[in-house]
């Protein structure tokens, strides 16, 4: 996929992103989007690991080096102790607010500082690298349609399409294309996962939350 380097929760949320009307579809499905990429990401990297269904970090000293995850390794580090599911949701604000601010440094998003009614301050993030959005859906869009097979997809590839597919993100699959995607979302939940055992049920249980999590789509009344 193009833009390799960045990490899942990053990927995951510029496949949100409508790069001709240059905003962000469906914005009540990032925060438990993002946070499962995340978790996914710490997992594959063998950084969180399963302890009878609590996610639970490795040690408390390992570090990614990426913001996003760092900061949310040491978020599960330093509270009770929950299972994955728990994590899609909890304070996953945080996570998507690191995302953002990790994109804006990469020169895919710049900040605009505005006032609500005049008074109260707040931020909104502007599209700026839409080739290469574009270049990232494209490759999602050709994996999910499936001219490769499942299993010669790289995993963290296989992960991100299926996360986000199972959050019904508009610019990966219209609504109408769900069921006809329903077998590759599985056979990409299991690529995803392939590196071990524990790491495809934690894929399986992080697809199940996100589609749990996510808002129900309201009837469209047109466009």
């Amino acid at each position: 996929m193009p833009n390799g380097p960045l990490s899942l929760p990053a990927r995951l949320h510029l496949l949100a992103w409508n790069t001709t009307q240059r905003e962000v579809t469906d914005p009540a499905r990032l925060p438990p989007l993002v946070r499962a990429g995340a978790l996914a990401d710490l997992a594959r990297r063998g950084l969180l690991i399963d302890d009878d269904g609590i996610a639970t970090p490795l040690d408390l000293d390992s570090r990614t080096g990426d913001a996003v995850l760092d900061g949310l390794l040491e978020l599960v580090s330093e509270s009770c102790p929950h299972r994955w599911r728990t994590w899609v949701t909890l304070h996953a604000r945080y996570t998507l607010d690191a995302v953002r601010e990790q994109l804006v440094a990469e020169g895919f998003l710049h900040a605009e500082k505005r006032r609500v009614l005049g008074v109260f301050p707040s931020v909104e993030y502007v599209l700026d690298g839409v080739a290469r959005v574009d270049a990232l859906q494209d490759e999602a869009r050709l994996i999910l349609d499936g001219p490769v097979p499942a299993g010669d997809v790289p995993e963290a590839d296989a992960a991100v399409v299926a996360l986000a597919a199972s959050a019904g993100l508009r610019t990966l699959l219209p609504d109408r294309d769900r069921a006809r995607h329903e077998r590759r979302i599985e056979e990409l939940t299991e690529r995803g996962g392939a590196a071990t055992p524990v790491l495809g049920g934690i894929v399986r249980g992080l697809r199940a939350a996100v589609t749990a999590a996510v808002p129900t789509p309201s009837p469209t009344t047109g466009g």
